[in-house]
C-alpha cells in the first residue's frame, strides 16, 4: 500500500528515512513529505499551503492510501480524511490528536520574526523525549526548521462528516492506549470521539519513535495497511 508520512512541527520528509526503508522491506511504498515552510525555504507558507500538499500527494497515489500523521501533523492527516475520505483506506497518528473545527493548528510555542522555531528541549523533558541520547538531540535540534507563523496559527476547517467513517490507528509513543483511551472517552478528543473505529498499538518509546524506533513503527505501520 502506499503510505503517506507527514512529519509534526520543525520537521522535513528526511526524518522518514529509517521508517520508510524498512517499509519497502516489508513491501510498502512509503512517500515521507516535505511540508510547505518545513524544508522548503519557504517562511511564508500557511497551513493551508500544507494541506494543499497533502492533498496533492494523495491525488497522487493510485488507488487508496494510508495516511499517517505525527504530533501535530496528526491534524493534516485528519484534514486529508476530510477532504479525500473517499480516498483513504486509514488514517494512522502517532503521538498527537487532531485538532477540532476552528481551532488553531499548532499554537504552542513563541513566534518570533514570523516564525514559530524549536524551543530547546526544556519543554520535552520526560517521557517525550527520554529514549533520546545526546546525539539524538543535537541532530533533531540542528535540523529543526522555524515553522511559519501561517502555519502555526492556521484555523483547522473541517466540514466533511464522512471522515469519521475512515479507520483510525492511533499509535501511542509517550502515553499508553488506555490513557489514550480515557482521554477520548472524557471527551478531550472530540473528533476521535466521532470516529466509528478507532484501534491502538503501543510503542515503547519517546515522542519521535521514527528516530528513536524505526524500525518497529515500520512494523506497526505495515500491519496496519495490511489490515486495511
Amino acid at each position: 500500500m502506499n503510505i503517506l508520512l507527514i512529519g509534526g512541527l520543525w520537521l522535513n520528509g528526511s526524518v522518514w528515512d529509517p521508517v520508510a526503508s524498512a517499509l519497502e522491506a516489508l513491501g510498502h511504498r512509503p512517500v515521507p513529505l516535505t511540508l510547505p515552510g518545513q524544508g522548503d525555504g519557504s517562511a511564508s507558507a500557511t497551513l493551508e499551503d500544507q494541506v494543499e500538499a497533502v492533498l496533492a500527494a494523495v491525488d497522487a497515489a493510485p488507488g487508496k492510501l494510508m495516511v499517517v500523521g505525527h504530533s501535530a501533523a496528526c491534524t493534516l492527516a485528519w484534514l486529508a480524511a476530510d477532504r479525500r475520505p473517499g480516498r483513504l483506506a486509514k488514517v494512522c497518528l502517532i503521538g498527537g490528536f487532531p485538532s477540532t473545527n476552528g481551532q488553531l493548528y499548532a499554537d504552542f510555542f513563541e513566534v518570533r520574526d514570523g516564525v514559530m522555531p524549536f524551543p530547546g528541549w526544556g519543554p520535552f523533558e520526560g517521557p517525550d523525549a527520554a529514549d533520546l541520547d545526546d546525539e539524538a538531540r543535537r541532530e533533531l535540534a540542528a535540523s529543526a526548521i522555524p515553522v511559519p507563523q501561517g502555519v502555526a496559527k492556521g484555523v483547522v476547517r473541517l466540514a466533511d462528516d464522512r471522515r469519521f467513517d475512515v479507520p483510525v490507528l492511533m499509535v501511542c509513543p509517550e502515553f499508553t492506549p488506555a490513557q489514550a483511551r480515557e482521554w477520548i472517552n472524557a471527551g478531550d478528543v472530540p473528533e476521535l470521539a466521532r470516529a466509528k473505529l478507532v484501534d491502538f498499538a503501543d510503542i515503547d518509546s519517546g515522542h519521535w519513535p521514527m528516530v528513536s524506533k524505526p524500525d518497529e513503527l515500520a512494523r506497526i505501520l505495515a500491519a496496519a495497511a495490511d489490515a486495511a
